[in-house]
């Protein structure tokens, strides 16, 4: 479950930036909204499945719920579910 998670924060996090510094600028500065209805529907998809996969490593790996806060506030924030990602290959090694 930990690498299905893991994998997901990569894709989730490059579909948000992929939203957020491509499909946006698009729409709004080059009045081409599309990106942003297909890029958002993928990156919402992925979110729930970041989330879900979150709640499984939280009652399999038994983490705190400040762990799972973090994670959970990492996963708004550009690049910083990369980091995430790295901290658990880093304690959990390459599963």
């Amino acid at each position: 479950m930990l690498k299905s998670y893991r994998r997901i924060a990569l894709i989730e996090g490059i579909s948000y930036l992929v939203l957020l510094f491509i499909a946006m600028p698009l729409k709004y500065g080059f009045d081409y909204p599309h990106p942003v209805k297909y890029v958002g529907w993928v990156h919402g998809v992925l979110f729930v499945a970041y989330v879900a996969l979150l709640l499984v490593c939280w009652a399999q790996y038994k983490w705190s719920i400040l762990r799972v806060s973090g994670f959970f506030i990492a996963s708004l924030v550009p690049f910083v579910p990369f980091i995430v990602e790295k901290r658990l290959e880093k304690e959990y090694g390459k599963v």
